[in-house]
């Protein structure tokens, strides 16, 4: 059996698709691609698909993995490509290695978000920044099936910083753009999460829904303060020996008798 892990996105429109969308989708491509998956046993079985720290509904992102299993080898560069042209147009497959390590989900500890808060000021958003660092915690509540549950926002957030829009033109109105890194934590700390801490310590409220969007997750390093490539250690790793026919005979075959 072969596993590969695949990279991929939310984009535009497709960013309110849920997660069981996607994998209705993504099966679909499976199929249209005719990759030999591996199945499950038992009365209903379904093909062998691993979905790692999905993205909410309604956010963007560049960075959504998964792992895969099939019955027979597979180029995974040539895999990526015949699944991106069957899934559609902002569900895009952008990376694809081999599977030479174990714990892909332990290698996503935190993610680095970017939040557009059209009609917020730079300076505005930048003293709502502040008091939010500033606080040892900031308290916040979201509903849940079992009901409202406050929890603390701040102790997840490694990085929050405020930044001019590259795309700001004069009379576009003001425009600022948060970039946020959470560790990956529980209860599970969410964009808007943070955005319900800044409206409470600062009073801070975009006049309209924030467009945001995942631009990586992978390891955190405490040390640098940034968030790495998690198939990078799929990547480096010696890829095993594959036993030819030859060395599987010479290897069964019978000793020499007493």
């Amino acid at each position: 059996m072969q596993r590969i892990r695949l990279r991929y996105t939310k984009r535009g429109r497709l960013r309110f698709t849920s997660h069981r969308d996607f994998q209705r989708a993504f099966e679909r491509a499976l199929r249209r691609a005719e990759v030999p998956m591996a199945y499950s046993a038992g009365f209903t079985p379904h093909p062998k698909v691993s979905y790692a720290n999905a993205a909410p509904t309604g956010t963007g992102s560049e960075a959504e993995y998964l792992e895969i299993a099939l019955t027979e080898h597979r180029d995974p560069d040539k895999l990526r490509e015949l699944l991106d042209e069957s899934l559609p147009a902002g569900l895009d497959i952008t990376d694809a290695v081999e599977a030479r390590t174990s714990g892909l989900a332990d290698r996503l500890t935190a993610s680095v978000w970017e939040l557009r808060l059209d009609g917020v000021g730079v300076d505005d958003a930048s003293q709502a920044v502040s008091a939010f660092l500033g606080a040892e915690t900031v308290e916040v509540e979201r509903k849940t099936k079992n009901g409202l549950r406050t929890f603390d926002a701040r102790g997840a957030v490694a990085e929050l910083q405020a930044l001019h829009s590259p795309a700001d033109r004069p009379g576009d109105g003001p425009c600022a753009i948060l970039r946020l890194v959470v560790r990956h934590v529980t209860p599970a700390v969410r964009p808007d999460d943070v955005l319900s801490g800044l409206r409470a310590v600062a009073d801070l409220a975009p006049p309209v829904p924030a467009a945001v969007t995942r631009l990586a997750q992978g390891l955190f390093d405490e040390e640098s303060g940034t968030v790495t490539d998690p198939l990078a250690p799929d990547r480096e790793a010696v890829p095993a020996a594959t036993p030819t026919a030859a060395g599987i005979a010479a290897a069964t075959a019978p000793g020499p008798a007493a």
